[in-house]
């Protein structure tokens, strides 16, 4: 009697965990140890679009210096509508500590975009699930960021790394990326 959509019971002698289950798949081809393995597209594509996310934070990164203007009215805003005032020297240290922030957090989500696309792209499975955790992370700033009517360049930005993010979490769990990041685990002779 066949029961459709169960996957069969492990082959005799593996031991526990040693089945993931990848083996019912159509086309699965499991992991030759010490075989060269091909990348598959679909982490040759996130890693080609991590290299865009790269980009798009040195350009947030540039953005930093082109709304100066803006961070100083944010700061003179808020000097002007609490208990004690900023002199002009301290809204100018104001707005260097916030430009300086952007520049580090710019320049820190760039390395990061460049470490995930070349550990992804060596199918480390760790790099995977870091990947999916900053994804989570920046769900979580950029809604945090729409509650602070951000402007809108940092908004479109942020919208647009957002969606890339999705797309490049989508690519590294195709079964075939999974395929690729077990086979790159497998033990090599």
């Amino acid at each position: 009697m066949s029961d459709y959509g169960t996957p069969p019971p492990p082959p005799p002698g593996d031991g526990p965990g040693q089945y993931s289950g990848m083996e019912s798949m159509p086309g699965y081809q499991a992991p030759v140890a010490g075989a060269p393995v091909a990348q598959p597209a679909s982490i040759a594509m996130a890693v080609k679009l991590m290299y865009v996310g790269a980009a798009l934070s040195l350009v947030g990164l540039l953005s930093t210096f082109l709304m100066r203007g803006t961070i100083r009215d944010a700061v003179q805003k808020a000097s002007d509508t609490s208990t004690t005032h900023l002199t002009s020297s301290q809204v100018d240290a104001a707005v260097g500590v916030a430009v300086g922030l952007g520049v580090v957090s710019g320049l820190v989500g760039v390395a990061l975009w460049l470490w995930m696309a070349a550990a992804n792209g060596k199918g480390r499975k760790w790099a995977r699930i870091l990947a999916t955790i900053f994804f989570a992370c920046s769900v979580l700033s950029t809604l945090g960021s729409l509650a602070q009517h951000p402007p809108v360049l940092s908004l479109v930005v942020s919208i647009i790394s957002l969606v890339l993010g999705a797309y490049i979490i989508y690519l590294l769990y195709r079964p075939e990326s999974t395929q690729y990041y077990a086979a790159q685990s497998a033990p090599r002779v």
